[in-house]
């Protein structure tokens, strides 16, 4: 087991548009004693992202003030850290030992350090390698599998050891957490630390590296993610990646990422009953796959090629449901299907004895959006609901993620009429999503819906505001008895006054009654 030339996992490589929530630090310098706290030196993963532990016994450090060691300045601990992130071989300097309380502090200076080093590893691929001290009795309390590669019964003494499937800056994460007690994850590594956690069973890090992804959730990775999590074994991550797939269908298919995927993903991903898209985005996603899986084989961009490496993919594809207008401006002059398949699928829209077909012909259920109304009861007077081209808005906040997919909004009092409505939603005064639309109101005091070209991702614990400015019937219903908190399905969304709001709008009463979304 000390030699990893013989895994058969090949070296990952990964392309994230991840949000850069996460930068690299260096540790901080020691500080004189006040309190008992002030030596503590927290893991930096309380900072990167929220992991549920539980309370920690309290360490040397949280007990006995740190001790400021004499003719020792602050400079030479920043020099320590430096040399440790640097590797910069042994520490000079004597008595190093004292500036540190605390058996995490001291295992820490060891770190990336070729001081007492009594192992090497060549990390990476042939041509992107970089050699790694480090110390067989910190590795082995770490992980099971360094445990055995340097104590088993079948260790073997080696001085240097070649992984070369492991991307050096994931080793080093992972490296650091054994070394460190200390979680430094960034978006463009994420993927190959959690690779390195799961293949040396650091099963603590690979947890956080999992809520790291996560919370980095959108639609612009959510396919890329979920191919990895299928490697992975993880199914939370998985079951988090489809929920943004089926309801942000049409961006995700559309991201980069999408043309990264494996086949079987590809595969998983054209079956799927819930996806909330139109076919045509789903035809043109595949084709958009086939050309850089050509690129990836090293063929050429020939319709043939496109459709051989689709194989039986291309089938899953539901043709036969789209609009007629998008098959005959779109599949039908693309080249992919044959001129038999072209022909019979034009008689399945237009002839009475429909032919059979190998493409799938039952459309997609898609998701069933969820409406939260917010208010108990409406009602209309004379003179009472005015527009004036005047903003009405209201903030609300979730306790899940879920995905604002349009509001539903009343009409008229007094009769049929059409809207013109602007809708926006907005995150901090950073719009997410907006849209400008036409709806019919038959006079009664229904809502009626008004949607966003895509749907807005919604992070729970966070108040969003939702804004909305209507041109049309001057005199409409309104809402009354308004709720600060209802509870829709399994979300819990909470409602509060909105200082954008300039119409008269809030928690009590007024405009926007109902958030549609997916969840």
């Amino acid at each position: 087991m000390v030699d990893d030339k013989g895994k058969n996992m090949k070296c990952l490589t990964f392309f994230l548009m991840l949000p850069e929530t996460v930068k690299n630090r260096s540790k901080k310098s020691s500080k004189k004693a006040n309190t008992s706290n002030s030596s503590k030196l927290p893991p930096v993963c309380y900072e990167i992202i929220t992991l549920k532990t539980k309370k920690k016994k309290k360490m040397a450090a949280d007990i006995f003030p740190r001790k400021k060691p004499a003719n020792s300045g602050t400079t030479t601990v920043q020099q320590y850290h430096q040399q440790n992130l640097n590797n910069n071989n042994t520490i000079p300097a004597p008595n190093w030992q004292g500036l540190y309380p605390t058996i995490r502090e001291r295992n820490a200076v060891m770190f990336n350090n070729d001081l007492m080093a009594d192992v090497h590893f060549v990390v990476g691929p042939p041509g992107g390698t970089q050699r790694l001290p480090g110390h067989k009795y910190v590795l082995a309390v770490g992980s099971s599998v360094f445990h055995a590669m340097f104590y088993g019964e079948l260790a073997e003494d080696k001085d240097e050891i070649r992984i070369p499937d492991v991307e050096p800056a994931a080793f080093l994460a992972m490296l650091k957490y054994i070394y460190c007690d200390e979680i430094d994850l960034a978006a463009d590594t994420v993927l190959a630390t959690l690779y390195a956690a799961k293949k040396y069973i650091v099963p603590h890090l690979a947890r956080a590296c999992v809520n790291f992804l996560e919370t980095s959730l959108s639609a612009k990775n959510a396919c890329v993610l979920l191919s990895q999590s299928c490697l992975f074994e993880e199914p939370d991550l998985t079951q988090r990646c489809w929920e943004v797939i089926d309801a942000q269908a049409e961006l995700a298919l559309k991201s980069e990422g999408f043309c990264d995927i494996d086949f079987q993903t590809l595969e998983s991903i054209l079956r799927r009953e819930t996806l909330n898209a139109k076919e045509i985005v789903v035809f043109e996603a595949a084709l958009n796959w086939a050309e850089v899986e050509c690129q990836r084989q090293e063929l050429s961009l020939s319709i043939e090629n496109k459709r051989k490496v689709l194989g039986k993919a291309l089938y899953l594809i539901r043709i036969p449901t789209m609009a007629l207008d998008d098959f005959a401006n779109g599949a039908a002059q693309s080249g992919v299907l044959t001129l038999n398949e072209t022909n019979d699928i034009f008689l399945w829209y237009t002839a009475a004895k429909k032919p059979e077909l190998e493409f799938v012909s039952n459309a997609r259920k898609g998701l069933v959006p969820q409406r939260c109304h917010r208010f108990q009861s409406c009602a209309y007077r004379s003179n009472q609901w005015r527009y004036r081209g005047r903003c009405d808005s209201i903030q609300f906040a979730v306790d899940k993620r879920v995905f604002i997919a349009g509001f539903g909004l009343y009409g008229s009092s007094c009769g049929s009429a059409e809207y013109s409505a602007k809708i926006e939603l907005k995150r901090q005064g950073v719009i997410l999503g907006q849209n400008l639309s036409k709806y019919f109101s038959d006079g009664s005091s229904n809502t009626f819906p008004v949607w966003f070209e895509y749907p807005v991702q919604i992070e729970p614990d966070t108040f969003y505001t939702a804004s909305v400015i209507l041109d049309g019937n001057e005199l409409s219903y309104f809402g009354q008895e308004g709720m600060t908190e209802v509870q829709c399905g399994k979300v819990t969304v909470q409602f509060q006054c909105s200082s954008d709001s300039t119409n008269g709008t809030g928690v009590q009463g007024g405009q926007i009654p109902e958030l549609i979304f997916y969840a």
